[in-house]
Protein backbone atom coordinates (compact mmCIF):
# COMPACT_ATOMS: atom_id res chain seq x y z
CA UNK A 1 0.00 0.00 0.00
CA UNK A 2 2.86 2.35 1.08
CA UNK A 3 4.41 1.62 -2.88
CA UNK A 4 1.60 2.49 -4.15
CA UNK A 5 0.88 5.79 -2.09
CA UNK A 6 4.32 6.97 -3.00
CA UNK A 7 3.77 6.25 -6.78
CA UNK A 8 0.54 7.90 -7.14
CA UNK A 9 2.69 10.75 -5.10
CA UNK A 10 5.07 10.97 -7.97
CA UNK A 11 2.68 11.02 -10.74
CA UNK A 12 0.82 13.58 -8.81
CA UNK A 13 4.49 15.80 -8.60
CA UNK A 14 5.85 14.34 -12.18
CA UNK A 15 1.97 15.72 -13.62
CA UNK A 16 2.42 19.32 -11.18
CA UNK A 17 5.86 20.02 -13.44
CA UNK A 18 4.90 18.78 -16.48
CA UNK A 19 1.70 21.12 -16.62
CA UNK A 20 3.82 23.73 -15.63
CA UNK A 21 5.76 23.12 -19.03
CA UNK A 22 2.33 23.30 -20.73
CA UNK A 23 2.16 27.08 -20.12
CA UNK A 24 2.55 28.11 -23.47
CA UNK A 25 4.18 32.15 -23.96
CA UNK A 26 3.43 33.31 -27.35
CA UNK A 27 6.26 34.77 -28.75
CA UNK A 28 6.15 37.46 -31.35
CA UNK A 29 5.94 35.70 -34.06
CA UNK A 30 2.70 34.10 -32.49
CA UNK A 31 4.33 30.40 -31.77
CA UNK A 32 5.18 29.25 -28.45
CA UNK A 33 8.55 30.45 -26.98
CA UNK A 34 11.08 27.60 -26.21
CA UNK A 35 10.66 25.78 -23.51
CA UNK A 36 13.05 23.75 -21.01
CA UNK A 37 12.25 20.22 -22.83
CA UNK A 38 14.99 19.22 -25.28
CA UNK A 39 14.20 17.57 -28.27
CA UNK A 40 17.76 15.87 -28.32
CA UNK A 41 17.88 12.08 -28.70
CA UNK A 42 20.14 9.34 -30.58
CA UNK A 43 18.19 6.21 -30.52
CA UNK A 44 17.69 2.36 -32.46
CA UNK A 45 15.18 2.47 -35.05
CA UNK A 46 13.44 -0.43 -36.08
CA UNK A 47 15.52 -1.19 -38.61
CA UNK A 48 18.42 -1.34 -36.40
CA UNK A 49 20.08 1.83 -37.92
CA UNK A 50 20.90 4.87 -35.01
CA UNK A 51 18.19 7.83 -35.36
CA UNK A 52 18.23 11.05 -34.07
CA UNK A 53 15.85 14.10 -33.10
CA UNK A 54 18.18 16.35 -36.38
CA UNK A 55 17.01 13.31 -38.79
CA UNK A 56 13.55 15.25 -38.43
CA UNK A 57 14.13 18.66 -38.76
CA UNK A 58 12.34 20.24 -41.60
CA UNK A 59 8.92 18.46 -40.02
CA UNK A 60 6.80 19.03 -36.81
CA UNK A 61 7.88 16.86 -34.69
CA UNK A 62 5.24 14.32 -32.87
CA UNK A 63 6.72 12.54 -29.67
CA UNK A 64 5.13 10.01 -27.20
CA UNK A 65 6.73 7.55 -24.77
CA UNK A 66 4.99 4.44 -24.21
CA UNK A 67 5.49 0.59 -24.42
CA UNK A 68 3.61 -2.09 -26.73
CA UNK A 69 2.68 -4.25 -23.53
CA UNK A 70 0.74 -1.18 -22.50
CA UNK A 71 -2.46 -2.17 -21.96
CA UNK A 72 -5.09 0.96 -22.84
CA UNK A 73 -3.32 4.32 -22.67
CA UNK A 74 -0.44 3.67 -25.07
CA UNK A 75 -2.60 2.34 -27.85
CA UNK A 76 -4.98 4.58 -27.33
CA UNK A 77 -3.13 7.59 -27.32
CA UNK A 78 -1.50 6.34 -30.80
CA UNK A 79 -4.56 5.87 -32.13
CA UNK A 80 -5.54 9.01 -31.35
CA UNK A 81 -2.66 10.56 -33.23
CA UNK A 82 -2.87 8.43 -36.10
CA UNK A 83 -6.35 10.12 -36.25
CA UNK A 84 -5.69 13.42 -36.38
CA UNK A 85 -3.31 12.91 -38.93
CA UNK A 86 -5.86 11.69 -41.23
CA UNK A 87 -7.78 14.32 -40.39
CA UNK A 88 -4.94 16.68 -41.21
CA UNK A 89 -5.08 15.21 -44.60
CA UNK A 90 -2.41 16.72 -46.70
CA UNK A 91 -1.07 18.78 -44.07
CA UNK A 92 -0.39 15.45 -42.11
CA UNK A 93 2.98 15.48 -44.63
CA UNK A 94 4.47 18.25 -42.11
CA UNK A 95 4.44 15.75 -39.18
CA UNK A 96 6.75 13.28 -37.96
CA UNK A 97 5.01 10.93 -35.42
CA UNK A 98 7.53 8.93 -33.34
CA UNK A 99 6.92 6.48 -30.60
CA UNK A 100 10.12 6.11 -28.01
CA UNK A 101 9.86 2.68 -25.93
CA UNK A 102 10.07 2.77 -21.58
CA UNK A 103 10.42 -0.92 -22.01
CA UNK A 104 13.06 -1.80 -24.41
CA UNK A 105 13.83 -5.01 -21.92
CA UNK A 106 10.81 -6.30 -23.83
CA UNK A 107 9.97 -4.21 -27.18
CA UNK A 108 12.87 -5.48 -29.57
CA UNK A 109 13.12 -4.12 -32.82
CA UNK A 110 11.03 -6.75 -34.23
CA UNK A 111 8.32 -6.23 -31.50
CA UNK A 112 8.20 -2.46 -31.94
CA UNK A 113 7.82 -2.63 -35.77
CA UNK A 114 5.20 -5.17 -35.22
CA UNK A 115 3.32 -3.09 -32.89
CA UNK A 116 3.55 0.22 -35.04
CA UNK A 117 2.00 -1.75 -37.92
CA UNK A 118 -1.56 -0.77 -36.46
CA UNK A 119 -1.42 2.82 -36.73
CA UNK A 120 -0.06 5.40 -38.67
CA UNK A 121 2.40 4.53 -41.59
CA UNK A 122 4.54 7.47 -40.37
CA UNK A 123 5.14 6.04 -37.04
CA UNK A 124 8.79 5.34 -36.38
CA UNK A 125 9.80 3.51 -33.48
CA UNK A 126 12.68 3.90 -31.29
CA UNK A 127 14.65 2.62 -28.33
CA UNK A 128 17.73 2.84 -26.62
CA UNK A 129 19.38 0.63 -23.49
CA UNK A 130 18.10 1.26 -20.15
CA UNK A 131 20.06 4.27 -19.21
CA UNK A 132 19.63 6.04 -22.68
CA UNK A 133 16.25 5.76 -22.37
CA UNK A 134 16.44 7.02 -18.89
CA UNK A 135 18.54 10.14 -20.34
CA UNK A 136 16.14 10.88 -23.03
CA UNK A 137 13.34 10.74 -20.53
CA UNK A 138 14.71 12.90 -18.31
CA UNK A 139 15.37 16.06 -21.10
CA UNK A 140 12.02 15.45 -21.82
CA UNK A 141 10.70 15.23 -18.52
CA UNK A 142 8.90 12.07 -19.04
CA UNK A 143 8.55 10.12 -16.28
CA UNK A 144 8.23 6.06 -16.27
CA UNK A 145 8.62 3.37 -13.72
CA UNK A 146 8.44 -0.56 -13.79
CA UNK A 147 5.98 -2.11 -11.09
CA UNK A 148 6.80 -5.42 -10.78
CA UNK A 149 3.72 -8.08 -9.54
CA UNK A 150 5.25 -11.13 -9.35
CA UNK A 151 6.82 -14.62 -11.26
CA UNK A 152 9.20 -11.83 -13.10
CA UNK A 153 6.23 -9.90 -14.68
CA UNK A 154 5.40 -6.04 -14.85
CA UNK A 155 3.80 -3.11 -16.23
CA UNK A 156 5.51 0.20 -16.54
CA UNK A 157 3.85 3.35 -14.73
CA UNK A 158 4.54 6.49 -17.09
CA UNK A 159 3.60 9.89 -17.84
CA UNK A 160 1.34 10.39 -21.13
CA UNK A 161 1.85 13.69 -22.88
CA UNK A 162 1.79 14.56 -26.36
CA UNK A 163 5.20 16.48 -27.00
CA UNK A 164 5.31 18.64 -30.26
CA UNK A 165 8.45 20.31 -31.76
CA UNK A 166 8.45 22.59 -34.68
CA UNK A 167 10.70 21.72 -37.98
CA UNK A 168 13.82 23.54 -36.25
CA UNK A 169 13.74 20.71 -32.98
CA UNK A 170 11.83 23.68 -30.57
CA UNK A 171 9.60 22.55 -27.93
CA UNK A 172 6.38 24.03 -29.23
CA UNK A 173 3.50 22.06 -26.95
CA UNK A 174 3.08 19.73 -24.64
CA UNK A 175 -0.48 17.91 -24.91
CA UNK A 176 -2.47 15.67 -22.55
CA UNK A 177 -2.22 12.10 -23.91
CA UNK A 178 -5.75 11.41 -23.74
CA UNK A 179 -6.56 14.25 -26.44
CA UNK A 180 -9.28 13.51 -29.10
CA UNK A 181 -8.26 12.95 -32.69
CA UNK A 182 -10.52 15.95 -33.33
CA UNK A 183 -8.97 18.84 -30.81
CA UNK A 184 -5.26 17.34 -31.27
CA UNK A 185 -5.93 18.03 -35.12
CA UNK A 186 -7.20 21.46 -34.62
CA UNK A 187 -4.01 21.94 -32.01
CA UNK A 188 -1.51 20.83 -34.85
CA UNK A 189 -2.96 23.03 -37.18
CA UNK A 190 -3.10 26.06 -35.28
CA UNK A 191 0.95 25.22 -34.90
CA UNK A 192 1.57 25.08 -38.75
CA UNK A 193 -0.61 28.44 -39.39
Amino acid sequence: MQTHRRTLLQFVVVGAILMALAIVVPSSAGRAASMAVESTFALTGTDGRVVTDRDFRGHWMIVYFGYTYCPDICPTTLAEITNALSALGPQAAKFQPVFITVDPARDSQRVLAEYLKSFDSRFVGLRGDVGTTQDVARRYHAFFRLRYSGNGQYTVDHSSFIYVFDPDGKFAALLTGDVRADALADRLRSLVR
